[in-house]
């Protein structure tokens, strides 16, 4: 059928919708006034499921006595999404209040937050913050001391910084600061616990003004030298000098001193572009990292040229000069760094917390590049105050430096490297006074190793503010997710360095999801938990460790008595009827895999209905870690996106394993192959099971689960229609590298190829619905992928629907953009799937 193209404007960008075939009718959507706007949205028993109130978060105190509930808005309006923003070298911020308009790589309008509520661990007395009207508030950040706490509110014209009370929960702002997002880092504790360090916005004046036509072009210039950058999208790096002076302008902030309680502003230097600040425990020294030109039309800000500097914040220079002690370092423009690599010089430093002022950082031995055979690849230096002498060299690592964790214990510290070739991750325990540099291998496995993961050490803050790990004797505290192959189970236990051996403290329990928030109070006998199970909304508990009763637990080694801190209730128990199951099965090659089934209310068991499955590829290079069981059958079920078909009559087969398995190198080489193996494996289990119809069988997936989705359609007949959103379908204009594929186009012409649908469109004939959002930053998913690969199929004969969300980035933010998502899909597999008329099956399909 002829084409359609409707394009319906809102504010000042268009909802494009292109179709290839008629569509049914859709599903009657509820009446109200945003239904008869330009989006469109599902049904009345969908809407008020994703409308509730979300669970809240649990934020621990630092002195362990108060529990924050912190409670986030699922979906801001789209007036808020559709704000005006500038795209300045990796930064989307909005000119009227410089704050962020987006995270990094385009992942969304950071979410504001709803409610906030204090809860007290000794008796679980509760006390409702009272935020601003029409506030906009970012998560609070705690004081080491535990009395106070800061939050962000972003208005229209500035972002706000807030103070709390931990005891009375009272707010109030701090008048004359306005904080600039631009990099980051805009506000934090100082060590004394009763000061912030901010960025203020410092322009008085109004921003540059180009008149138009003067832009002048944008050059670029290469001359000969290697350097495979990352893909960025070109209108969000910087394009001309206009650019430059914007970024000059929005980016230069004032550092300053704010006292929590008077609200005392002191300035701290000179306005610049500062990036990074890393306070020292003395409150005095301070890591500055400022943004230099020349910049760059290729990179994001994080590679343009920088001045590291060592301030003391004692000192009182002349005006406009900063109070520096000594260059740390002057990093070059890095768009030249490999993929998987690390820029040159100095970088990743950090403060030894139980020392007032020393510094410590990596510098890469193998020019930053992977590929570069090397016996060492990183050096950790170290610098004491007064900051006069000689860097000491402490230790080097064999594979790429991965992060130096602190005790509270000076002797102990843990250190970690990383092979990138591998997926492999080592960990020892070092002592950095120790002038032999001797060190202890604590765990030695693949990043991909989920059932033997020793979970992360437990740390604790410390008066000045810092996170250390917490020491008990020779002891140290892991807390872990506890993947096995009947799923995830939390657990605590007490790890001894000296002999290596655990012993469990706790353990979740298999029909519930329980996870470890920390010690309540000051001793370690008593637990703080996040429980949760299908039926029980999440909530606090407070458990108290006793002695091992197998009868108890069911299991030897632990035991303990709880008692609920908090009680929350079920926004939306109408979901609770929902039932959800972990099922493993074998892929043909005998690879061990697993989803999780989801059966809509009402379902009786050995009826089949239309299903649809959800998957995101993952790349392994050990066939056993590919197929071991993660995820959790036991969590509150929460329905969004396409688990909200299940309100529809629909099964969800969700979070399938779908691994490509192989050497890094060439893992690619079987990707679709694979990905097919990965789906039939599913689909014929979920059909051998009698819950899903092998006639009416969907897929969707978003990202590479986008790519997924389509390449499924092209190079099978499992599905009968499928919904990718915010994919990339054409791998030639990523061609340096994508997932973990390292080769470039250029070596390997025929991967790339084969690996994106774009080049299979017109063998694509299965119904194919594309969503992209139309502000989409994340490098590789430009929403001209999604425009091509509607133009390819279109062109070909093929049926599909292509939906671009205006203002909306990789993941999608908006009230209204999500529920048109919804309502697109729904319409969709309705009529593609759930309402399919009937076809032959695969033999094996039809054996079942």
């Amino acid at each position: 059928m002829q084409g359609k193209h409707l394009l319906r404007g809102l504010v000042s960008a268009t909802l494009a919708v292109g179709m290839t075939t008629a569509m049914a009718a859709p599903t009657p959507a509820v009446p109200t006034a945003a239904a008869a706007s330009v989006y469109s949205q599902p049904p009345k028993e969908i809407l008020d499921v994703m409308r509730a109130s979300p669970p809240p978060s649990p934020s621990l105190s630092p002195t362990r006595d108060k529990l924050m509930l912190v409670t986030m808005q699922d979906y801001p309006s789209i007036a808020k999404v559709a704000t005006p923003f500038l795209r300045l070298a990796g930064v989307r911020i909005e000119p009227g209040n410089r704050s962020q308009h987006d995270t990094p790589g385009g992942y969304g309008i950071p979410p504001c937050v709803s409610a906030i509520d204090l809860v007290q661990v000794a008796d679980g007395k509760q006390t409702a913050v009272k935020l601003p009207a029409d506030a906009c508030p970012r998560r609070p950040v705690w004081s080491a001391d535990g009395q106070r706490f800061a939050f962000e509110n972003i208005t229209n014209e500035a972002v706000e910084l807030w103070i709390g009370d931990a005891k009375t929960g009272a707010v109030r702002r701090l008048p004359g600061v306005r904080l600039n997002q631009m990099f980051g880092d805009q506000m934090q504790w100082m060590p004394d616990q009763k000061t912030l360090l901010v960025k203020q916005v410092s322009a008085r004046t109004g921003p540059p003004v180009a008149p138009p036509g003067s832009d002048g072009p944008g050059i670029q210039e290469s001359l000969g030298e290697k350097g495979q950058s990352s893909t960025y999208e070109n209108r969000d790096t910087l394009r001309n000098r206009h650019d430059e002076e914007l970024f000059n302008y929005y980016g230069t902030s004032q550092l300053a001193l704010v006292d929590a309680a008077t609200g005392k502003i002191t300035p701290v230097g000179k306005p610049g572009l500062y990036e990074e600040l890393s306070v020292a425990p003395d409150g005095r020294h301070v890591v500055v990292t400022e943004i230099r030109p020349p910049y760059s039309y290729v990179t994001t800000f994080d590679r343009f040229p920088k001045q590291i500097d060592l301030w003391d914040l004692a000192q009182r220079p002349a005006k406009d000069a900063n109070p520096i002690v000594r260059q740390i370092a002057a990093l070059p423009l890095a768009d030249r760094v490999p993929n998987r690599g690390v820029p040159t010089g100095p970088r990743n430093f950090t403060w030894r917390p139980t020392d007032a002022a020393t510094l410590v950082w990596a510098e890469a031995l193998d020019g930053g590049d992977p590929k570069v055979q090397a016996a060492e690849r990183d050096k950790l230096m170290l610098l004491k105050a007064p900051f006069t002498g000689t860097p000491v060299e402490i230790t080097r690592t064999e594979q790429r430096y991965a992060g130096l964790s602190w005790s509270e214990q000076p002797g102990v510290a843990m250190l970690s490297d990383y092979d990138v070739n591998r997926k492999w991750r080592r960990t020892w325990q070092l002592n950095v006074d120790d002038a032999k540099n001797s060190r202890r291998l604590i765990w030695d496995m693949s990043v991909d190793e989920k059932y033997s993961n020793p979970g992360s050490p437990v740390h604790r803050r410390l008066a000045n503010g810092y996170s250390v790990i917490r020491v008990d004797g020779d002891s140290i505290f892991l807390s872990g997710a506890g993947s096995s192959p009947d799923g995830d189970r939390p657990f605590l236990d007490k790890f001894d360095l000296k002999t290596q051996k655990g012993e469990r403290l706790f353990r979740s329990g298999k029909t519930s999801y329980e996870q470890f928030i920390g010690f309540a109070g000051k001793d370690t006998s008593r637990l703080l938990t996040w429980y949760q199970s299908a039926e029980e909304t999440p909530n606090a508990f407070v458990r108290t460790l006793g002695a091992a009763t197998t009868a108890e637990t069911g299991e030897p080694g632990y035991a303990s008595t709880s008692v609920a801190l908090t009680r929350l209730t079920d926004p939306v128990p109408q979901v609770r009827e929902i039932k959800k199951r972990l099922v493993k099965y074998k892929r043909a090659d005998g690879l061990e895999l697993s989803f999780t089934l989801y059966t809509p209310p009402g379902y009786k068991e050995g009826t089949r209905l239309p299903t649809i499955l959800n998957a995101y590829p993952l790349d392994y290079a050990d066939a056993s870690k590919a197929g071991q069981t993660t995820g959790s059958q036991a969590t509150f079920t929460r329905l969004r996106q396409y688990r909200l078909l299940l309100l529809s009559g629909y099964a969800i087969i969700d979070s399938a394993a779908f691994p490509i398995v192989g050497d890094p190198r060439k893992a690619y080489d079987t990707y679709t192959e694979q990905l097919v193996a990965n789906a039939k494996a599913a689909v014929d289990e979920a059909v051998r099971l009698g819950v899903t119809d092998p006639n009416r069988v969907g897929v969707t997936g978003h990202s590479h689960g986008a790519l997924m989705t389509a390449n499924l359609l092209a190079h099978s007949d499992l599905f009968r229609a499928g919904a990718a959103t915010s994919g990339s379908y054409n791998k030639s204009l990523t061609p340096f590298g994508f997932q973990n594929e390292r080769r470039s186009v250029w070596e390997a012409p025929d991967v790339y190829t084969k690996a994106s649908t774009f080049f299979y469109a017109d063998k694509l004939k299965t119904p194919l619905l594309i969503v992209h959002g139309a502000d989409d930053a994340n490098p590789g998913t430009t929403p001209l992928q999604s425009t091509k690969l509607y133009e390819a199929i279109r062109g070909n004969g093929g049926v599909t629907r292509l939906v671009m969300l205006p203002h909306e980035p990789h993941w999608y933010a908006a009230r209204e953009s999500n529920e048109q998502l919804v309502y697109e899909m729904l319409r969709w597999f309705d009529k593609y799937v759930k309402n399919a008329p009937a076809t032959a099956v695969s033999a094996d399909a039809s054996a079942k």
